[in-house]
């Protein structure tokens, strides 16, 4: 890895000197004469118009865009034989073999036909400025250090938009492509330039495409693929793409690009595992390959060659430091000094061809591969199949003819004599191939009406267009050697005299009998969207995709609020509705919430309470104490509940009771260790109303404080007293009379509840805050509240 401290200060002032020579060059310019200087400008835009070449390589040599070079190489030399002036009379020949032997020169030499494939022109017909998606100023005049001193892959492996959609994207399902995109100015592109030229080249050995994308080129092509920062490295495989996110080494991109390949590509074959692998071919409908190599785990390259050749053979690796694999190498004659490749057709007891090699490459990979892509007698399972084993006549010198037998899977015995004859008598213009009638219906109807046959039924086939053959029957195939004389004797004649075939029927699409069904694939498609929706969100595309998952998240969040609102306003609506108290007081203006009960909880003051209930009780919270005695508690607590009802709703009141008879001493000690004198001494607490109530108290000794009613603040030590008074609203008497003919304590149990009636006003005031505070010091010892 490389440390981009160490390179900037170089590059940097590198970039400086070339930007005094351009700013030269500019300077320059201003002296050209303003006519040649516009038509200098004016030579970009016109490129565009400038016609494209008559040659098509492939259409010429009738080829596919993803031919190999063997094949181009194959084709080629049966070509040049057909069109050589010297053997063809014809009068076009001449050119004709001249556009063949053109169309190979370019198809044959990697550099002219990538140029080709990128451009669509040859490389001597290219006008002066290349071909790209749009045109910038600077790109012809600005000559920075980070655009022309790029290394030359880059410019080799340059990607445009529209390359990439017509050629790459449908090449990604075949093998696997590794883009970089990077951009002007980008001091990481520069660093990880060394590690990329040395992949680059070990990937493009092993049959990776490679692509690179400059942003300030082509940004469409950026912003399509989802990368929105430079340097960034994604891989391409069949049409998906995915970012590499690590640390740019050597081996963790090799290890990326093994991860982009599908599973399962390549099966591990022991002993015990390869009859049922070399077995397989009936049912897959294709050739198997084994590769035999040292290694503990499968090359990269035959991986890479089995993801290419999927579709027509299946792939199977040998392991031969393994202890298991020992009767195989042993079974065919394997050399454990050099890699070996067998392939296996219709037959697993002997391979129908073998490689051997020191150093195994990919070009011979392919060609082993692309001669052996097909069964001796495979069956006809798709259209694709039937194209590549039938084509349609091109020349008078390509003609193919196909054997195509009609039969049932019942049929086994003549299924396997048909097999034979083909491995014997396969040639390049002669391929054999069968179809199940059951499984193609519709091509058996129109073959076997039109001739009115019968199954199982052996015809010969030409195709002269898309969709029309020529054929004629041969007899009814049941694999007994009178049947195979009869096949014999007529290929024999067809080689003479194709004028045999005197039937002409338009046949109906191959059906493809290993598609998924309709659900599968949706549900396929459905999996491969949202993983690709997940990499955009985790990875890729997170800025764009914000908004549409805040969205999503938004209506969720809506949707299941509604729900939960919903449910409790429903359950609330069902409960029944509990009975209002006989007697509730009307809440005052400042009671903070609504009773939650219809009674009022009352605790008493003793030495077990005390803590909790006053000393260490929390701040803002206050504990409303009623003083009483025994003989006035049941009246006067009963008083106490339902004036203060209505404040009970508060979570900051408590509320509680002191016994005279038990806790005399603590209140005493409350009185005497005020700071402040409280109005509520041994001659207060006398009823000043009562001249002769008054002596007799004096003269007995005897202080009653029952009915006093204190706000105790256990945090900030202070207290809020209310006095007791006498409303008379239960006798017509004074309250002289009532005091004068009773003891103090008789005569104050008669009035006593009447002492409380004017609790609520006080609370309110309590709750404004307007009443008067005694603070005290410390609060008395819990020795002074403790029962004797």
């Amino acid at each position: 890895m490389l440390r981009l401290d160490e390179h900037e200060p170089r590059v940097f002032s590198h970039a400086c000197v070339q930007l005094g020579a351009t700013t030269t060059a500019v300077m320059a310019m201003h002296r050209m004469p303003l006519s040649f200087l516009f038509l200098f400008l004016l030579l970009p835009l016109v490129h565009p118009a400038l016609p494209g070449p008559d040659l098509d390589p492939y259409t010429v040599l009738g080829l596919s865009r993803k031919a190999s070079p063997a094949e181009i190489k194959r084709v080629y030399k049966r070509l040049a034989k057909e069109w050589h002036p010297d053997k063809n009379k014809n009068p076009g020949a001449e050119d004709m073999f001249i556009k063949i032997t053109k169309s190979y020169e370019v198809l044959s030499n990697e550099d002219k036909r990538t140029h080709y494939d990128r451009y669509g022109q040859l490389k001597d017909t290219q006008p002066f400025f290349p071909h790209r998606e749009g045109f910038t100023f600077d790109q012809t005049f600005l000559h920075f250090p980070f655009k022309n001193q790029r290394d030359f892959s880059e410019h080799k492996h340059g990607l445009h938009f529209t390359h990439y959609v017509q050629r790459v994207v449908p090449e990604s399902h075949v093998r696997p492509y590794l883009i970089k995109v990077i951009s002007d100015w980008c001091f990481n592109c520069i660093h990880i330039e060394p590690v990329w030229t040395e992949l680059v080249q070990e990937l493009e050995a092993l049959g990776v495409g490679i692509g690179v994308v400059d942003v300030g080129l082509d940004r469409r092509l950026a912003n399509h693929l989802g990368a929105h920062r430079t340097p960034s490295i994604l891989g391409l495989v069949s049409g998906r793409v995915s970012f590499f996110h690590y640390a740019v080494t050597k081996e963790l991109l090799l290890q990326f690009v093994e991860e982009l390949l599908p599973p399962r590509l390549v099966d591990k074959v022991t002993d015990h595992t390869q009859a049922q692998f070399l077995g397989s071919w009936h049912q897959l409908n294709q050739p198997h390959i084994l590769l035999f190599d040292q290694a503990p785990s499968v090359p990269l390259l035959f991986k890479l060659a089995a993801f290419t050749h999927r579709q027509y053979v299946r792939f199977g690796y040998v392991d031969q430091s393994l202890s298991d694999t020992s009767e195989l190498q042993k079974r065919f004659s394997i050399n454990s000094y050099a890699a070996t490749m067998l392939l296996f057709r219709e037959g697993a007891d002997k391979p129908a061809d073998i490689i051997q090699v020191k150093q195994l490459k990919r070009p011979i990979v392919d060609d082993f591969v692309s001669n052996n892509r097909f069964l001796n007698a495979p069956r006809l399972v798709n259209q694709k199949m039937f194209d590549e084993l039938c084509p349609v006549k091109q020349f008078h010198r390509r003609r193919k003819f196909c054997v195509l037998l009609i039969t049932d899977e019942e049929q086994t015995l003549g299924l396997q004599a048909f097999v034979s004859f083909a491995a014997t008598n396969c040639r390049e213009v002669l391929r054999f191939t069968y179809v199940y009638r059951r499984l193609q219906q519709p091509l058996c109807e129109v073959l076997m009406h039109d001739a009115a046959l019968l199954p199982p039924q052996v015809l010969i086939l030409e195709r002269r267009a898309e969709a029309k053959v020529l054929f004629t029957p041969v007899s009814q195939w049941n694999g007994t050697e009178e049947d195979q004389l009869h096949l014999r004797e007529a290929l024999l004649r067809l080689q003479a005299d194709p004028s045999i075939l005197k039937h002409e029927s338009t046949l109906p699409p191959i059906n493809n009998e290993f598609a998924s069904m309709f659900v599968l694939r949706w549900i396929y498609a459905l999996c491969d969207y949202l993983s690709d929706v997940i990499e955009d969100v985790l990875h890729n595309n997170w800025k764009e995709m914000m908004p549409i998952v805040s969205l999503i998240f938004s209506a969720l969040f809506i949707l299941f609020g509604t729900v939960i609102v919903q449910a409790i306003s429903d359950s609330s609506d069902d409960k029944p509705l509990k009975p209002k108290p006989k007697e509730v007081p009307a809440a005052g203006p400042n009671s903070s919430r609504v009773p939650k009960r219809s009674f009022v909880e009352v605790t008493e003051l003793t030495d077990i309470t005390y803590i909790s209930n006053l000393v260490r009780l929390r701040p803002g919270h206050l504990n409303i104490v009623l003083v009483l005695s025994h003989t006035s508690k049941n009246s006067l607590l009963s008083k106490f509940a339902k004036e203060v009802y209505s404040f009970s709703g508060s979570e900051t009141l408590h509320f509680s009771f002191l016994n005279l008879d038990k806790h005399m001493q603590w209140m005493r000690a409350l009185l005497d260790q005020a700071k402040e004198p409280i109005p509520l001494g041994r001659e207060e607490e006398m009823d000043q109303r009562s001249e002769q109530g008054r002596d007799q108290r004096l003269n007995q000794g005897v202080v009653d404080y029952s009915g006093v009613v204190m706000a105790l603040n256990g945090h900030k030590k202070y207290l809020c007293l209310f006095k007791p008074v006498c409303t008379g609203e239960e006798s017509s008497k004074p309250c002289e009379e009532k005091d004068s003919s009773v003891t103090s304590r008789s005569s104050h149990s008669l009035w006593g509840p009447h002492k409380l009636d004017r609790l609520g006003l006080w609370m309110e005031r309590l709750l404004e805050g307007s009443l008067p505070r005694y603070h005290l010091p410390v609060w008395p010892d819990i020795h002074t509240i403790s029962p004797k």
